[in-house]
């Protein structure tokens, strides 16, 4: 069975459908500037000839702020209500020798994000149109998410197996 139809949140700033998602960034033929996303000329020089560029997945959490209350609308466009809105955090994150880009990130506790954090680019639910079709967005997400998790889960292993094995004091090195 597959699931609801998915779309990006507008085309031309991510790869989509991907496993791998990248976002698509300009990079000016004249002087070399990399922007993200692309529009109608350099910011530095003006030129209107681009070449696009896929991105870097991963960067440094440069800053980020939250947002603890649902935005009025319009601009904001999300089907949640004052009631179901969820906090969440938007940051830059710098893409090693290409450009800074404000984003959306999936860590919504202050807390638990650092400036200088290392980031990975992930694609996230949005919205949902009224026939159905789930509308996504890219996010950054703390990169160490997925193998904070794999340690934890490699050491409660070892644990385990550790305490399943009796263990006999005599035979124990000191």
């Amino acid at each position: 069975m597959t699931g609801p139809r998915q779309v990006p949140v507008a085309e031309g700033l991510f790869s989509w459908p991907s496993d791998e998602p990248r976002l698509i960034g300009a990079q000016c033929a004249s002087c070399g500037l990399v922007g993200f996303p692309a529009g109608p000329s350099c910011v530095r020089c003006g030129s209107g000839q681009f070449v696009e560029k896929l991105l870097a997945d991963r960067g440094t959490l440069w800053t980020f702020t939250t947002q603890n209350f649902r935005p009025p609308s319009p601009p904001y466009d999300g089907t949640d209500r004052a009631g179901s809105f969820r906090p969440y955090a938007v940051g830059y994150v710098e893409l090693p020798g290409e450009v800074m880009v404000e984003a959306r990130l999936t860590e919504s506790d202050p807390a638990r994000l650092a400036i200088g954090q290392q980031m990975r680019l992930t694609v996230i639910p949005y919205t949902v149109t009224p026939d159905g079709t789930e509308v996504v967005t890219f996010a950054f997400a703390p990169a160490d998410t997925v193998s904070a998790a794999a340690s934890a889960s490699a050491a409660a292993s070892a644990s385990a197996a550790a305490s399943a094995s009796p263990v006999d004091p005599a035979t124990q090195e000191a």
